[in-house]
């Protein structure tokens, strides 16, 4: 096997992968700008994958089947019922070393075999190129049959953009036409309707400064049941006794209210002397509880700096104990190991 080939084909594979894989970026970020385009393309580059996978497929398997791999003979699951006796006769190719069945020298079909083994790896090589080369044909036939598509459905996307744009713009003018229209008939209904609104003002202005409303005309409130009764939508006011009798109920009305602001005037303002005396009471209890606290803080820490002293004290004693009780050597030891 050529494997310079195979690595060839797996690095061209690899480009072309690439290659492919930023032609559908870029694709996808001009599909972007409209949502019709995109999905047709989107739709057209799936087809193309599914296109190209099943070439892959078919390709496998037409001209990669296990049967022709050089392993298989070692996965084979019919390999014992194809194995032959261990050997046929002297010069079977079978008899391998470990067999012992035949030795170094021993093999008639030395050159035959070489023979035959280089024109199988020439006719392998040979099988190869032609299919790598059917290979880029189809893939250059597959770019150009792609390349023409996506013109075809840009120039019909382009074509449907313009024929979209072009019914807009009729839309638009038949919309502005009716809508001039529509204002034209707006405007002279408001002008009829303005002018019948006038008419119907200026008889309804003539007729009521010749009524008897606005003349006020005391006659046309007196009743027809009496002279002390009255019409109550006609009637044009009060005489002064009456007037007299409402301003005088008036002025209690504002005695009274003077009276009741008073009164609660000297309710509000008790209830502020209440509350002062309440608040005052509050800041006196407040600072008496500030002082006692504090006067316990400064006990408890006085009691505190007695234990620290006295602790002080103890570690101090237990440290004497201990360096008077340890050994003279130990302590230099000890001592030059710190100064390190």
């Amino acid at each position: 096997i050529d494997k310079d080939a195979l690595d060839a084909q797996v690095k061209e594979r690899k480009i072309q992968e690439a290659t492919e894989k930023a032609r559908h970026e870029e694709l996808a970020n001009e599909m972007k700008q409209n949502d019709k385009i995109m999905c047709m393309l989107e739709e057209r580059q799936k087809n193309d994958i599914k296109n190209k996978n099943k070439a892959i497929t078919e390709f496998q398997k037409n001209f990669q089947k296990p049967e022709t791999r050089r392993e298989f003979d070692l996965s084979d699951p019919q390999a014992l019922k194809k194995d032959k006796p261990a050997r046929l006769s002297d010069d079977d190719p079978r008899c391998t070393v470990s067999g012992l069945q035949k030795f170094m020298g021993e093999d008639l079909n030395y050159d035959q075999r070489m023979k035959f083994q280089k024109e199988q790896l020439r006719e392998w090589s040979l099988q190869q190129q032609k299919d790598w080369k059917n290979a880029l044909a189809d893939q250059k036939f597959a770019d150009d049959l792609y390349d023409k598509n996506r013109i075809a459905l840009d120039q019909k996307t382009v074509e449907q953009q313009r024929k979209e744009e072009e019914n807009k713009r009729a839309v638009c003018v038949a919309t502005k036409d009716f809508n001039r229209t529509q204002a034209a008939e707006v405007a002279e209904k408001k002008k009829l309707e303005k002018y019948q609104k006038m008419k119907d003002d200026m008889a309804e202005i003539s007729s009521l400064l010749q009524g008897d409303f606005l003349s006020e005309n005391p006659e046309q409130a007196v009743s027809s049941f009496g002279s002390h009764r009255v019409i109550t939508d006609r009637w044009k006011g009060m005489n002064q006794d009456q007037l007299m009798a409402i301003r005088y109920s008036q002025q209690q009305q504002v005695l009274e209210k003077l009276r009741l602001k008073e009164e609660e005037r000297q309710r509000d303002a008790e209830w502020d002397r209440q509350r002062i005396q309440d608040a005052r009471a509050q800041m006196i209890l407040e600072r008496h509880q500030q002082r006692q606290n504090w006067e316990c803080r400064r006990a408890l820490d006085s009691i505190n700096a007695e234990l620290s002293l006295e602790q002080k004290s103890k570690n101090i004693y237990l440290k004497e104990e201990e360096y008077s009780n340890f050994p003279t050597s130990q302590y230099y030891a000890q001592f030059n190991t710190t100064s390190r």
